[in-house]
């Protein structure tokens, strides 16, 4: 980022709102055209902020005043964020805020929750965090911990060997469901060697780890490394934003917020994402479909990665031009070894067929969990600008809890939180890197969110099961609406 620097700024920067957010911006060419008055003067910044024509605080980032207070309505849609108690819509006393929504209210307390469970967004204390943070990462270096074990890569593969060995043996046997299994768990196992060089977290050189990252992702699992990068650079950014991270845009399978409900637009899809028909039925009893639905996740994978490669996200210029052309050839590999040598010439008759793909993708699905684990049950509200990158990254994420011998099953995932905050640290060091982060959060005063494998399943659950209930509840309350042909008052 080196060479897009261009000043630099003395003292605290606060940042504009951003005007997808809702600010509003003239050029310093606009403004040089028009006549100077004492109340309009020319800025020294590229960008002028017009205060007086700027809109109603932004339902993604920008609260009222104080900060506080309820979130407003900007074309159509409210804001609502993270439930962390059991109260419902309908317990909402309307009478005590008539020009708010229910889930505006409800953005309200879930604001207040945060606010007074994580640090003050004082520039004092959000200094300290950052300066901190900082020497965290100093002492991360100097520990050695950006240092990838080429040593535990050995015992990667040497597992990646006997799974793949076990595939193929199985299969000239024709035990084809044990076959279907070790290759399930072939992909389960490869996914977290792709993660870490997708992060330029095995040899820290962007070509070598992506070529690993295609090698393995697309030729031996038939999924878009470059898809996946597009998609999880900007999730590491704006971790569980409802309007910006995709790994938590699901309708009309999930909602994780009462946001949702309302039809957000998605920043990184570029759409409205409805919440129509087929959405508020399917989001009724999403806890009850979460695992069947992640069970076969694999497929939605498939669409995905190709519709990156073919629909021109792929990166067409600068260093990664070539990464889409060898991606296609890998993509092609792969269905030729998989779906012609294995599914189509290997495995004898319709059902078996049908079967072994079943099984291969349903043994790989447990991965799907792992991803979504660390983030599903936590916050998806913004503090807004104020805020930093590690006290949102702390407040939007959680580690899973395992013992040191199982860590080959989580691959890494389960230290998300020090992950977020450090991405490219081999995931071989977190482990070590954790113990520093969790003496980091004591000293700063924010909470290390960190669960077991069964309670935090049971926590994403919880989350779901709470949000369908508010989709019922908001189904009936429209129901009654269109009964009484009342359509102003919600």
């Amino acid at each position: 980022m080196n060479k897009y620097v261009i000043g630099r700024i003395e003292g605290r920067w606060t940042n504009f709102v951003p005007p997808i957010q809702g600010g509003k911006f003239r050029r310093r060419e606009e403004l040089e055209c028009q006549p100077s008055t004492e109340d309009d003067k020319p800025s020294a910044k590229p960008y002028d902020s017009s205060t007086e024509q700027s809109p109603a605080p932004s339902p993604v980032f920008d609260a009222a005043e104080p900060r506080t207070s309820a979130r407003r309505r900007v074309n159509g849609a409210s804001s609502v964020s993270r439930s962390s108690s059991a109260t419902t819509i309908s317990s909402v006393d309307i009478d005590t805020a008539p020009k708010m929504s229910h889930f505006d209210i409800r953005t309200r307390e879930e604001l207040d929750l945060d606010i007074s469970t994580y640090p003050s967004l004082d520039p004092a204390t959000q200094d300290s965090i950052v300066e901190k943070y900082h020497a965290l990462g100093d002492r991360i270096r100097a520990e050695g911990l950006y240092q990838c074990n080429y040593l535990d890569y050995g015992r990667e593969c040497c597992r990646y060997s006997l799974l793949f060995a076990g595939f193929v043996y199985f299969l000239r046997i024709e035990w084809y469901i044990l076959s279907a299994a070790c290759l399930g768990l072939f992909w389960h196992q490869l996914t977290f060697t792709a993660h870490d060089a997708g992060h330029m977290g095995i040899t820290h050189s962007f070509t070598i780890d992506t070529l690993i990252g295609i090698f393995v992702a697309d030729f031996l699992g038939g999924l878009s490394i470059g898809w996946w990068k597009r998609n999880h650079n900007v999730h590491h950014i704006v971790t569980n934003s409802p309007e910006h991270d995709p790994d938590i845009q699901h309708l009309p399978f999930f909602a994780i917020s009462h946001r949702f409900l309302e039809s957000l637009t998605s920043t990184y899809y570029d759409r409205v994402m409805a919440y129509d028909p087929v959405a508020k039925t399917v989001v009724q009893i999403q806890n009850l479909l979460y695992y069947p639905i992640l069970s076969l996740g694999r497929f939605n994978l498939y669409r995905l990665s190709w519709e990156y490669l073919l629909l021109g996200q792929a990166p067409r210029k600068g260093p990664a031009w070539w990464t889409a052309y060898v991606e296609i050839t890998a993509q092609c590999l792969f269905w030729y070894w998989f779906g012609y040598i294995v599914l189509y010439q290997s495995v004898l008759g319709g059902w078996n067929r049908f079967a072994f793909l079943m099984v291969s993708h349903i043994t790989a699905a447990p991965v799907h969990v792992q991803i979504v684990l660390s983030h599903f049950a936590m916050s998806t509200s913004d503090l807004g600008a104020e805020e930093t990158f590690p006290q949102k990254m702390l407040r939007t994420t959680m580690d899973v809890d395992c013992p040191e011998w199982l860590d080959w099953v989580h691959g890494g995932l389960q230290f998300q939180v020090v992950h977020h905050l450090f991405p490219r640290v081999p995931r071989h060091n977190l482990r070590k890197a954790q113990k520093l982060v969790i003496e980091y959060c004591e000293e700063v005063k924010i909470p290390y969110a960190i669960y077991g494998w069964v309670d935090g399943n049971m926590r994403v659950i919880s989350r779901l099961e709470e949000v369908a209930r508010q989709a019922k509840i908001l189904a009936q309350c429209q129901k009654s609406m269109a009964r009484n042909g009342d359509l102003g008052l919600h």
